[in-house]
C-alpha cells in the first residue's frame, strides 16, 4: 500500500505525536515515508564505489541510518530532517563498509603514504602543495602520482567521514555532516564543535579551486560524479580523480590542525 504523502504541518505534528507516544505503528509509516531518501543517498554514495559494492547493499546499509535518525530525531531543534536523516544513512552506509573491510590493504597503504606526503610537505611549505610538488616528495614522476590517485579513487570516499570526533564520543563530525543544533550539548563540547566547523571550513577554503569545487557540489549539493562532471565540463572519471585528491588533502590539513589544537 503507497503511504499517502504529507505536507509540511501534517508532518511536524506526526513528529510531534511519535516523539511523545513512540508508537511503533507511527515509527513504521515514517520508515515507509523516508524510505526514497534511504534509496536517494544509496545512489549517490554508489556512484564513487567499485562495481563490487552493490547498490542493494548499501540500500540496506542505509536503513539502519533510517531507523538511527528516526529514533534520535527532536523536531522541537527546527531542523529539517531530509537533512539530518541524510547525514544519519550516509554515516550508516559508511560504517558498514568499514566493517566488512573491502579496501584492499595496498590501497589504504598508498593512501596513507599520500596523505602523510602532503602533511609533511606543506608543514615544510607553508602552503598547500601542487600536485608536481606531492609528486616530487614522494619520488614519482606527476604522471606517476596522477595514476596512483586513479587506483584509490572509488575508496576515499569513505574518508571524509572520519575527519574528527567531538568530545562526546557518540558523535562525529566530517565534512558531509550537517552539524546539529548543540543543545543537548555542554558548554565544552559546544566550543570545540564550532571550532571544529570554523577548521573544516578554513580547509576547504585552502584547496585548489576544481578540487573545493567538487567538494562543495558533492557533499553540500549532493550531485553525483555524473552530473558534478557535467557542470564542470569534464569526464565522470576525472571528477572521481579530482575528489580523491581534495580527499586527501583534507585528510592531510584536518590531521596537522588537530594535532596542534587542542
Amino acid at each position: 500500500m503507497a503511504t499517502q504523502v504529507l505536507d509540511e504541518n501534517e508532518e511536524i505534528e506526526l513528529w510531534k505525536e511519535f516523539k511523545k507516544t513512540k508508537s511503533v505503528a507511527i515509527r513504521d509509516r515514517l520508515i515507509r515515508q523516508y524510505m526514497p531518501l534511504v534509496k536517494w543517498v544509496a545512489g549517490r554514495v554508489s556512484s564513487g564505489m567499485p562495481d563490487s559494492v552493490e547498490f542493494d547493499d548499501l540500500v540496506g546499509f542505509g536503513q539502519f541510518g533510517l531507523l538511527d535518525a528516526i529514533n534520535k530525531f527532536d523536531v522541537d531543534k527546527g531542523v529539517k530532517f531530509k537533512t539530518y536523516a541524510s547525514t544519519r544513512i550516509r554515516g550508516a552506509i559508511f560504517d558498514e563498509l568499514r566493517e566488512m573491510d573491502w579496501v584492499p590493504r595496498s590501497v589504504r597503504q598508498k593512501s596513507k603514504e599520500i596523505e602523510d606526503a602532503i602533511v609533511e610537505l606543506e608543514a615544510k611549505l607553508g602552503r598547500t602543495a601542487s600536485d608536481a610538488e606531492i609528486a616530487q616528495s614522494m619520488n614519482m614522476t606527476e604522471a606517476e602520482y596522477q595514476n596512483t590517485i586513479m587506483k584509490v579513487s572509488g575508496t576515499s570516499v569513505l574518508s571524509l567521514n572520519d575527519v574528527w570526533y567531538s568530545g562526546d564520543d557518540s558523535e562525529h563530525i566530517s565534512i558531509g555532516d550537517s552539524i546539529e543544533a548543540p543543545n543537548s550539548l555542554n558548554p565544552d563540547v559546544i566550543v570545540e564543535r564550532e571550532e571544529v566547523r570554523r577548521v573544516i571550513i578554513q580547509a576547504i577554503e585552502e584547496l585548489p579551486q576544481n578540487e573545493k569545487m567538487v567538494i562543495v557540489l558533492y557533499y553540500h549539493e549532493d550531485l553525483s560524479f555524473k552530473e558534478i562532471g557535467q557542470v564542470l565540463n569534464v569526464s565522470e572519471s576525472r571528477i572521481s580523480q579530482l575528489h580523491t585528491k581534495a580527499n586527501l588533502r583534507l585528510r592531510a590539513k584536518l590531521t596537522s590542525i588537530k594535532k596542534g589544537i587542542f
